[in-house]
């Protein structure tokens, strides 16, 4: 009989035994120290995880007419999706955003985009996630300036910028600044946010798109936790208390098919990060919480036959949900093909919601804690990936191994070993390479027009003919000061944006202080 392994490599046996769990039995509770089994001691039976689901195309109008039709369809907090000239700092009359606007997500160019995406939306009453990385400290302002403007209670704001610049540069790409200057603005985001927007997680650090690069999930872990120790030291060495804006820190994890793979990931990122915290400093178990949100693998989703991958998204949705996730978004079967169409969006959330209320998965707390099996692959997981993390701290920790492509190489040889297996048939994607069908799909697909960018340009042209230019000015002067003498730039950013100046013209400043990452 041939051996099986893990995406990961690691072989599974046949047959488990307490014997294979090498002792390693668990003793603590769900909600007690490291918090393998759960961060809270009664998980969902006390309150379900956030039902999410990541949106955002085409101008803010648009983009506001899909959120509620979500809220009204029973999801719980929002999640927005930019476009790629947001993402990296350009408005959309930039020669660099042409055929870009408006495509893989919404464009956002001013407050007045803001209001618009928002409208009607009470910001004190919804918990919104944004994914958004190198510019994500002008996002975060203009949601500020919004909230301001709507007389809501900063205190109460909740919600998460994903703001996590390392895992751009290893696998992703949409950076501006050099590391050096990206970690300060991030640790600033830290600061000011601990004292003016308390309950607002400051850092989504991303496993997702690592994955999604083509990562194992051992790897996944490694290189998140690594990233996010790298975000902590930084912060200590401004001389912010770990016990206080340790809390504020979450995570962001993939969810692919390996169903008992993807639960043991979950569980072993919990245990590895209380311990790493525990070693940094913190004292306060809040701090140790490793709290994290999960989207299901867009990678593992197929063009072909694009049905099937609603059986797919739903045996992630179960990975997410039996690993202890505090928030999910579920793909669209369509999303192979194009941006999900409004059915795809609410099947997936349907999915969400069979999983909450019908398979009984959720009635008690790490229902798969104890089996020899899920321990065995969680102690694995966990000690793979801490050799992983060794490696990097020998390099000279997470930024080091970046600038000289260690995480790079790891992720793009496992990248060509998947792919690999798949084209020899060792791993079976049915549909892809195995059971394929001659059958076509008349898929409905939710095409962007490219009129999109000329919406755009001409809200930014009225938009500079009706502001007080003078005023625009001497705010981004004063971001150039505060760049240059190192005073927290957030303050900064939000008298910009509230005096009516672009995400364009506040980075283009930044790139002239910092210069770009190239």
């Amino acid at each position: 009989m041939s051996k099986k392994y893990t995406d990961s490599g690691i072989e599974i046996k046949e047959i488990y035994e307490q014997s294979s769990v090498n002792g390693q039995l668990l003793t603590e509770l769900p909600g007690q120290f490291p918090f393998t089994r759960g961060i809270q001691k009664d998980m969902y039976r006390g309150k379900l995880w956030t039902m999410r689901q990541y949106a955002g195309f085409s101008t803010a109008e648009e983009s506001n007419k899909r959120y509620h039709y979500l809220l009204s369809k029973g999801v719980m907090g929002l999640s927005v999706a930019f476009d790629l000239p947001t993402q990296i700092g350009y408005d959309s009359d930039h020669e660099l955003a042409e055929g870009e606007v408006g495509k893989v997500g919404v464009a956002i160019d001013s407050i007045e985009d803001m209001e618009q995406l928002f409208a009607g939306i009470e910001l004190e009453k919804v918990s919104t996630s944004m994914t958004i990385n190198a510019s994500g400290f002008i996002l975060l302002a203009l949601y500020v300036a919004l909230a301001k403007k709507q007389g809501a209670d900063l205190k109460k704001i909740t919600g998460t910028i994903q703001n996590d610049i390392l895992k751009e540069y290893a696998a992703r790409g949409t950076y501006i600044y050099p590391p050096k200057a990206s970690m300060r603005i991030i640790t600033d985001i830290f600061e000011w946010c601990s004292k003016e927007l308390p309950k607002w997680n400051t850092i989504s650090i991303s496993g997702y798109h690592i994955r999604e690069a083509g990562s194992t999930a051992v790897q996944e872990i490694a290189f998140t936790l690594s990233n996010g120790k790298a975000y902590v030291e930084a912060a200590l060495a401004k001389g912010l208390d770990i016990n206080v804006f340790g809390k504020r820190l979450s995570f962001f994890f993939n969810a692919h098919n390996n169903l008992f793979e993807e639960v043991a990931k979950f569980r072993a990122a919990r245990r590895m990060w209380a311990k790493m915290m525990k070693d940094l400093g913190a004292t306060d178990e809040k701090a140790m919480m490793l709290r994290f949100h999960t989207q299901t693998g867009g990678s593992t989703l197929t063009a072909q036959q694009p049905l099937n991958n609603i059986a797919r998204v739903t045996l992630q949705t179960l990975a997410a949900v039996l690993g202890g996730t505090q928030s999910l978004h579920t793909n669209g079967y369509d999303e192979a093909l194009s941006l999900p169409t409004e059915e795809a969006a609410g099947i997936a959330l349907k999915t969400q919601q069979i999983v909450a209320f019908e398979s009984g998965v959720v009635d008690t707390v790490d229902p798969l804690a104890g089996s020899f099996f899920i321990e065995n692959l969680t102690n694995e997981v966990e000690q793979k990936a801490w050799d992983l993390i060794k490696k990097i701290d020998i390099i000279g920790g997470s930024v080091a191994a970046i600038e000289q492509g260690f995480m790079q190489d790891e992720i793009a040889k496992s990248a060509y070993d998947y792919q690999r297996k798949i084209e020899t048939k060792e791993k079976i994607i049915v549909g892809v390479n195995s059971f394929e069908s001659n059958e076509t799909y008349d898929t409905p697909l939710l095409k962007i027009d490219d009129s999109i960018r000329q919406i755009q340009v001409e809200k930014l042209i009225q938009l500079k003919s009706k502001r007080d230019s003078n005023k625009a000015e001497q705010c981004l002067e004063s971001i150039a000061i505060a760049a240059k003498d190192g005073s927290n730039l957030m303050p900064f950013v939000i008298d910009a944006v509230e005096n009516k100046c672009t995400l364009g013209e506040i980075a283009n400043v930044l790139r002239k202080e910092f210069g770009e990452y190239k």
